[in-house]
């Protein structure tokens, strides 16, 4: 099974800022969309509730240590080690072998040591945020896609989509 991390980070290294997206991109909401349907996509609750719904054609696992935390179309884990379990488990189910880790921070920052791959928009501005995305250490990650896009109608910046894979030891 394939952990993929998903996130749009602007060149100083934000994701957020006060529980939202510090710009607007139609056209890598578009790439999110496809790149993530039929999967299992695993997000913390703060990620969800910035949402606000679950995203249709996908198995929505909320990671929070809330433990009355709960939401329509949602699947609920108290744990990250319960949550990867039953984003598996929809993965097996729904014939794929990823999960797409979505956010946020703290998220990220809990499976970035077990992920494989990581696909990050490269926001080609500097944001104002209190949330980053961790450092991708090139020792770690090696880069084995990149796709150019300029700005476009409903885009605050142009954007770079990077893929990375695990380097070998």
């Amino acid at each position: 099974m394939m952990l993929v991390i998903v996130a749009a980070v602007a060149e100083n290294g934000v994701i957020g800022n006060e529980g939202r997206l510090p710009w607007r991109l139609k056209s890598d909401l578009a790439h999110f969309r496809k790149l993530t349907m039929g999967k299992p996509v695993l997000m913390g609750r703060k990620t969800y509730l910035s949402i606000g719904k679950p995203l249709i054609g996908r198995t929505n696992v909320v990671a929070t240590r809330e433990r009355v935390f709960a939401a329509p179309g949602v699947v609920v884990a108290t744990s990250m080690d319960a949550a990867l379990i039953t984003a598996q488990g929809d993965a097996l189910r729904r014939g794929t072998n990823e999960i797409m880790v979505i956010g946020g921070a703290d998220v990220f920052r809990q499976t970035i040591a077990i992920a494989r791959r990581l696909v990050i928009t490269r926001v080609h501005l500097k944001a104002a945020g209190d949330i980053s995305f961790p450092a991708i250490d090139p020792a770690v990650w090696r880069e084995v896609g990149r796709s150019e896009h300029e700005r476009r109608d409903g885009d605050d910046a142009s954007f770079t989509v990077l893929v990375y894979e695990r380097a070998e030891a």
